[in-house]
C-alpha cells in the first residue's frame, strides 16, 4: 500500500497531490463565482423590480431543485452548443468547445451560487435597520453606507452559512470527475482501475477530502471570530 501511495515511479502520490491541488483550485474558483452570483441574485430578490426578482427566484428554485450531477451533465453536453450559438449571433461560425475545468467551475459555481443567494439574503435582512437609518441621518452617501456598514455586518451574519456552502462546494467537486478533469476522485478512479486496489485509493480520497474539510472548518471558525471581534460573540 505504501508503495502504491509513494512518489516513486510505481506510486500514485504525485498524481494524488496534483489532483488535490486541482480540487482546491476548482473549489475556490467555483465558490468565488458562486458568491458573486449569489450577491447579485440576493440583491435582485431584495429589490423592487419584479422581473429581476422573478429571474433570481427561478434560478435558485431550479438549481436547488434538481440534482447537482444533472446540472453538470447539462453544461457538459450542452455548454459548447450554447457558446457556439451565442458566437454565431456575433458572426463567428467556427467550432468552440469548453474545457473540463471551465465546465466544472461554472457548473459547481452555479450550484454554489444558488445556496449562497439565500445565505446572503438572510444575512442582509439580519442587519439592524436602525444602523442604516443612523448612517443616513448622519449624511453618509449610499456607497459609504454599503462599504462601512452593510457589507461588514452582512459578512458577519453570512460567514457561518457561507462556511457550509463552501463545504458543499468542496465536496461537489467530486462530481466533475465525469468530465475527466484530473481532480481527487478522477485520479482515485484511475489508480483503482490500474492497480486493482479500489479500497486503498478510495479510502485515500476520503482521507484527502476529510483533511480539506477539516482545515476549512478551522479557517472559517477563525474568520468568524475575527468578524465578531468586539461584539462578545465567539
Amino acid at each position: 500500500m505504501l508503495d502504491l501511495l509513494s512518489f516513486g515511479p510505481n506510486g500514485w502520490g504525485a498524481q494524488l497531490l496534483s489532483g488535490t491541488l486541482m480540487t482546491l483550485l476548482v473549489a475556490v474558483s467555483a465558490f468565488g463565482f458562486g458568491v458573486l452570483i449569489g450577491s447579485f441574485a440576493a440583491a435582485a430578490k431584495l429589490g423592487d423590480r419584479l422581473l429581476l426578482r422573478g429571474l433570481a427566484e427561478t434560478y435558485t428554485t431550479v438549481v436547488r431543485g434538481i440534482p447537482e450531477l444533472l446540472v453538470i451533465y447539462l453544461l457538459f453536453f450542452g455548454g459548447s452548443g450554447m457558446v457556439m450559438a451565442l458566437a454565431r449571433v456575433f458572426g463567428y461560425d467556427g467550432y468552440l468547445e469548453l474545457n473540463a475545468f471551465t465546465i466544472g467551475v461554472v457548473a459547481v459555481g452555479l450550484i454554489s451560487g444558488a445556496y449562497s443567494t439565500e445565505v446572503i439574503r438572510a444575512a442582509v435582512r439580519a442587519v439592524p435597520k436602525g444602523q442604516l437609518e443612523a448612517a443616513r441621518a448622519c449624511g453618509m452617501p449610499k456607497m459609504l453606507i454599503l462599504r462601512r456598514i452593510l457589507v461588514p455586518l452582512t459578512l458577519r451574519h453570512a460567514l457561518p452559512g457561507l462556511g457550509n456552502v463552501w463545504q458543499l462546494t468542496l465536496k461537489d467537486t467530486a462530481l466533475i470527475s465525469v468530465t475527466a478533469l484530473a481532480e481527487i476522485m478522477r485520479i482515485a478512479h484511475l489508480a483503482a482501475g490500474a492497480s486493482r486496489q479500489p479500497f486503498v485509493f478510495y479510502t485515500t480520497a476520503a482521507l484527502l477530502y476529510l483533511l480539506l474539510t477539516s482545515a476549512s472548518t478551522i479557517l472559517f471558525e477563525q474568520a468568524e471570530r475575527y468578524a465578531n471581534r468586539g461584539t462578545g460573540r465567539r
